[in-house]
């Protein structure tokens, strides 16, 4: 699986797999459901509600993100998901971090995340 997709997993995760046994049992009508509550997750709120999610600046730092979902956070796989989102000139630069997780945050967004404008560039 992709480093975003990790990332995405972590974050919408949690609904889709309490939402994935019902559907197998319930009625076809229950699939439209779960992917409404997919796709209105308050990203802000369900990372806030992580343990430990007060001691790091996940909301600013890609490392801090990462850590906090538990993916590891090295630069090979920060390297890696600059790539995957279109960034072939990645160097761990604090610049480059900074974009890293803003182009993270538009793409968790573009998938149905509600994600604070602060957030996103």
């Amino acid at each position: 699986m992709s480093i975003f997709g990790k990332i995405k997993n972590a974050i919408f995760g949690g609904e889709a797999k309490a939402a994935e046994p019902e559907a197998k049992t319930a009625a076809p009508a229950a699939a439209p459901v779960e992917r409404a509550a997919i796709s209105e997750v308050d990203v802000a709120s369900r990372l806030d509600s992580i343990p430990g999610s007060d001691k790091l600046n996940w909301r600013t730092s890609i490392v801090d993100l990462m850590k906090l979902i538990q993916i590891d956070a090295s630069y090979g796989n920060r390297k890696e998901l600059a790539q995957e989102l279109g960034n072939s000139d990645y160097s761990g630069s604090a610049e480059d971090n900074i974009l890293l997780h803003k182009q993270v945050m538009n793409k968790i967004a573009a998938a149905g995340g509600i994600v604070p404008a602060e957030l996103k560039d």
